[in-house]
């Protein structure tokens, strides 16, 4: 009996030191991405670039993330604000062939929830408007400066559409969103004044550095090098200029 303690002791002993060597060995393990955030890093990314070969296998590892149909839908049908309706439709085709593809495989995976009813009664320009103060922390105050004086209409439906129409739907979390938007921005190229304040608003909306670093090397495993070396430069001049 006494020799049983002394072994119950010895294996508490070892599970406690593993425990804080495995902690030492990565302090920030509570702040990298979750397997369903990655997997919405990936889909992103890949339906931008029109890569489905590459999105095939995405699509199949959010959904075995745990990723519902739902919110791959809503990833994909996000995305096409800043990618177009041509690599979001192709995407949603892809994906479509997937399920089909994993259904005759014996494969069902959860639909998940449909987005909730609006019940708020201001305009969509107002919705869209505190939307996107309550996401960057910066009052949308003050007379129009740059494309949104040069060209009017294209705030308002940037206001109206993207922020409420899209970004108002709770499918997925405005963290989720902005995470496909940075993915989508690293993709396509050439946008980074756009990908600089959408890591900003990564940032105001809970995200950490170094998850954002994590997101990086998602792309880097993705789309490639090359995209994650642009993305990586606009990564760090926004974390300099957060000190």
């Amino acid at each position: 009996m006494k020799k049983n303690k002394i072994i119950i002791g010895l294996v508490i002993a070892f599970s406690s030191i593993s425990c804080v060597l495995n902690a030492q060995s990565n302090p920030n393990n509570n702040m990298i991405l979750s397997p369903k955030e990655q997997s919405i890093i990936g889909i992103a990314a890949v339906t931008a670039k029109g890569d489905l070969l590459r999105l095939k296998t995405e699509l199949n590892a959010g959904l075995d993330a745990g990723l519902t149909v739902n919110q791959i839908k809503e990833a994909i049908v996000h995305l096409y604000a800043y990618a177009g309706f041509p690599r979001s439709i192709r995407g949603l085709q892809t994906f479509m062939t997937v399920l089909d593809e994993r259904k005759a495989k014996g494969i069902e995976d959860v639909t998940g929830a449909e987005p909730s009813e609006i019940h708020d009664e201001r305009s969509k320009y107002e919705r869209g408007k505190a939307i996107l103060e309550e996401l960057s922390s910066v009052p949308e105050t003050g007379p129009k400066t740059g494309y949104a004086a040069f060209a009017p209409t294209i705030e308002v439906f940037l206001k109206e559409h993207l922020f409420a129409d899209i970004f108002e739907r709770d499918v997925l979390t405005y963290t989720e969103r902005e995470l496909a938007t940075v993915s989508v921005l690293a993709g396509i190229g050439g946008a980074e004044p756009m990908l600089q304040s959408h890591l900003k608003i990564c940032l105001n909306v809970g995200l950490t550095p170094d998850q954002l670093q994590e997101f990086v090397r998602v792309i880097k495993s993705t789309v490639g090098t090359k995209d994650a070396i642009a993305a990586q430069k606009v990564l760090n001049e926004v974390l300099k200029s957060k000190k």
